[in-house]
């Protein structure tokens, strides 16, 4: 195993998580505003969870997403 590699490897795939879950959260929260369903000033519960296939890994983190 290169460490090198194999940490470069594991920040990209984490970014790319980051990006792609925060545009797919900003655009659910536009949508239940404008649908009503939300109005703005809500705490959001959120939980993410992590596996990767071919090892015994999974991860749960519980958070909490706030609008204002």
């Amino acid at each position: 195993m290169n460490p090198e590699a194999f940490n470069m490897s594991i920040r990209k795939f984490l970014k790319s998580v980051g990006v792609q879950s925060q545009r797919e959260i900003e655009v659910a929260v536009e949508a239940a505003i404008a649908a009503g369903k939300l109005k703005g000033g809500e705490t959001l519960p959120a939980k993410m969870t992590l596996t990767i296939e071919g090892l015994a890994l999974s991860v749960t983190v519980d958070g909490r997403i706030a609008l204002e």
